[in-house]
């Protein structure tokens, strides 16, 4: 595939999830997926991936990686991988290169386990925004589709889903674990101090 073809791609995906996805998806919408081909070709940057087709399986992978959502919610990953088969079995892809796209798409699925660069890539992209300043309004969208989607049945449980998910999780990538890390830290004390202080309001007005 030419990087014009890889063009077309992009521009195909992103009408489709433009007018596919359900408004309700929040953040699992549009912008994330601009937001982790972006992210994804940033780390692979600065990881010093130089190897050009290495970077178009990136980009196709990060395009598709959650596709799955236009079909299902539970499950996305494997829609995901359909999709970008379906899509791709012209023949302008190896069919090593599509396993390739296929492994990328999967190691996202939480708890992720990647194997290799490039699942790391995509996996430290997809979650990226745990280490960045613009976490809070992102996690407040993530929240409010996991409400409307019934994954939580009220705003107090998200909070301790959020620390119990940071205390779990682990950037791969050397770059993240050097920019983002930190931020990501920096955010789990403030969760802890703010449930800290919820639970010191509650005991108190309990007595």
């Amino acid at each position: 595939m030419t990087e014009s073809g890889f063009k077309n791609l992009e521009r195909m995906i992103i009408q489709r999830l433009t007018k596919g996805l359900d408004k309700r998806l929040t953040y699992h919408n549009v912008q994330h997926t601009i937001d982790v081909l972006k992210q994804a070709e940033r780390i692979a940057r600065e990881e010093k991936i130089e190897d050009a087709e290495q970077l178009l399986l990136l980009k196709i992978a990060a395009l598709y990686h959650d596709t799955g959502f236009l079909d299902t919610y539970s499950g996305h990953e494997l829609r995901s991988c359909e999709i970008m088969m379906e899509d791709l079995q012209n023949g302008s892809l190896s069919p090593q290169a599509l396993e390739t796209i296929k492994g990328m798409i999967m190691a996202t699925r939480i708890p992720q386990s990647p194997v290799g660069i490039l699942e790391k890539i995509i996996c430290d992209a997809d979650l990226d925004y745990l280490g960045r300043e613009d976490f809070l309004p992102i996690s407040q969208h993530l929240m409010k589709e996991f409400l409307v989607y019934g994954i939580i049945k009220v705003e107090a449980e998200w909070d301790p889903i959020q620390i119990g998910f940071f205390e779990k999780h682990v950037y791969f990538t050397n770059n993240s674990r050097t920019v983002r890390q930190p931020v990501k830290m920096k955010h789990l004390d403030q969760l802890k101090q703010k449930q800290a202080n919820l639970n010191l309001t509650k005991n108190n007005d309990g007595k």
